[in-house]
């Protein structure tokens, strides 16, 4: 199959040109809003629908500000030294998810604080929602024609420019159903009944380590990392198996000590626990 191509610009205004790669974060973050408001209606979570704007504008930092400096130093820590400013240049793609992640828990502790929340408290709460954000992400990613996959003869191998003549695995496709759809389906009905602390945010790092680790095998690894070892250990699998390891630690420990959040309605105010 060829890949069909995508202009990665939306909209052109003159000077001003507006890329799919940021209308993508753009969609992730208005989806993730929608749904963080209909899940602080339910009386049983200790956040309310008033404490989601600030949330919303605490992730949103977390994942750009983590997302990019992590790739930096994950991925291009050449890059980086000998042109600094390269680090704001988010329009060309080139956002670590890890490096978000790690963004993301920042973020989320200075707002637990702010708002007197235990910190797993509010990782349970977005922990359903970054799913969609990962999902648009993806699709950016696949407009941009980057982050493609190994040679594949299955039929659906798809020739993208600048890879070769060889069709690849479209990774950042099955990443976009995996890490997204399929995450997002189980972390949303998992949480649909009242869990234990710490439990929906274990499951959340155990099903994106298990999906992004199996997708690793048919995805390209960066030109100028390449294989860490072995042939096959590329530097999304390093990343990824800490991430399997503290999951299944997480959801032993939540259900070990069995602590569970108060509703909302139960607390003397909207910002205390």
């Amino acid at each position: 199959m060829d890949y069909p191509a995508i202009d990665p610009i939306a909209l052109q205004i003159g000077p001003l040109a507006i890329h799919w790669y940021g209308l993508m974060y753009l969609f992730g973050f208005a989806g993730a809003w929608a749904l963080a408001r209909l899940r602080a209606r339910r009386p049983d979570w200790p956040i309310s629908p008033i404490q989601v704007d600030d949330l919303l504008f605490y992730s949103a930092l977390g994942v750009i500000l983590g997302g990019r400096i992590g790739y930096m130093l994950f991925y291009q820590p050449g890059m980086l030294i000998d042109s600094p400013l390269s680090l704001f240049a988010i329009w060309d793609g080139g956002m670590s998810f890890h490096g978000g992640l790690l963004g993301v828990l920042v973020s989320m502790a200075l707002y637990a604080r702010a708002q007197g929340l235990a910190f797993f408290t509010v990782t349970d709460f977005i922990a359903p929602l970054v799913p969609i954000g990962l999902f648009f992400g993806r699709i950016g990613n696949f407009i941009n024609a980057e982050l493609w996959g190994s040679p594949t003869t299955l039929p659906w191998g798809m020739v993208f420019p600048g890879a070769g003549p060889e069709p690849r695995h479209p990774s950042m496709l099955y990443e976009a159903a995996l890490e997204g759809l399929v995450l997002f389906i189980l972390l949303w009905l998992f949480s649909m009944k009242p869990r234990p602390r710490m439990a929906v945010s274990g499951l959340f790092l155990l099903g994106y380590g298990v999906f992004r680790f199996g997708v690793e095998f048919v995805r390209e690894p960066d030109a100028h990392i390449g294989y860490l070892a072995g042939g096959w250990v590329t530097m999304g699998h390093v990343l990824s198996a800490p991430m399997i390891i503290a999951g299944i630690a997480l959801l032993a420990w939540a259900y070990r000590r069995g602590i569970m959040d108060r509703p909302a309605h139960n607390q003397p105010t909207a910002s205390s626990e």
